[in-house]
């Protein structure tokens, strides 16, 4: 079983409702923990409302009273006082966490109070199998100024001593023909999909999820990391516009083998180096 803790989205493109969507897609049965109601659709977040942190470590009783829990991933905490809960309770239980940083919306309001990047560094990354961020969630979390490789490798380096096991850093958001990510585990291995111009909400929670979701079936990070990078760049190919704002992806689209087929090509193109 795989658990997200986050906000929820009523668009269905992002946050919990997207995981599920990931969790189900892996075959692995998904359970939530809300943080946050956020009001918001494909066009925009127009607000974002916590959940009190003593209800959401009700909640993360009543699932761990009934479920073995494999793997958890976190998305939209909002505050310190919910991360201080998660983090002792991910801590308590050696639950593999994935741990995706989400700072602020695209488009809209604000999804964070500003005593949440000090509360993640302090009490969340420490917690961390994995931390998932974007190039602008790294530059807040270390203080690198993120302008190409050789600063995600410096913002990579940053979050491993402040506790994160593993860091996979999210490059879509710089330019080039691929869309280059980073994977640190003490070594240094870049990812390469080829970039789809396609404006798609919730790609960030769709590869936390799917990370997730595969380390709930067993299967190991770095595999895991590979199969979430090339199910997420066919869900953003195959993505769809439900609504009349930005494209929602289709993560349900690519079977395992498949994707696992499209992961060891990355390896066999010398692409994972």
């Amino acid at each position: 079983m795989a658990l997200t803790i986050a906000g929820s989205d009523p668009s269905g493109g992002a946050g919990l409702q997207m995981d599920l969507r990931c969790f189900a897609s892996a075959g692995v049965h998904g359970c939530s923990v809300v943080t946050a109601v956020t009001v918001q659709n494909t066009q925009g977040v127009r607000s974002a409302n916590p959940v009190p942190p003593r209800v959401v470590r009700a909640q993360l009783d009543a699932v761990y009273d009934d479920f073995d829990v494999a793997a958890a991933k976190t998305g939209m905490l909002h505050d310190a006082g919910i991360v201080s809960v998660v983090a002792d309770r991910m801590r308590k239980e050696g639950t593999p966490l994935v741990v995706d940083p989400v700072l602020s919306a695209t488009h809209g309001a604000p999804l964070a109070r500003p005593d949440l990047v000090g509360a993640i560094r302090r009490r969340l990354l420490p917690a961390a199998l994995l931390v998932t961020p974007n190039i602008a969630e790294a530059g807040t979390l270390t203080g690198v100024r993120m302008d190409g490789l050789d600063s995600m490798k410096l913002a990579c380096a940053a979050l491993s001593r402040m506790g994160a096991q593993n860091v996979l850093l999210k490059g879509g958001h710089l330019s080039g023909r691929d869309a280059r990510d980073l994977f640190y585990d003490g070594e240094f291995h870049f990812l390469a999909a080829r970039r789809h111009k396609r404006d798609v909400h919730g790609a960030g929670c769709m590869l936390s999820a799917l990370v997730a979701g595969m380390l709930a079936t067993g299967m190991p990070l770095e595999n895991a990391v590979l199969f979430a990078k090339a199910r997420v760049a066919e869900a953003i190919r195959r993505s769809t516009r439900p609504g009349r704002g930005r494209a929602v992806g289709a993560p349900g689209f690519v079977s395992i083998s498949s994707a696992l087929y499209t992961s060891r090509s990355f390896r066999s193109r010398g692409r994972l180096s």
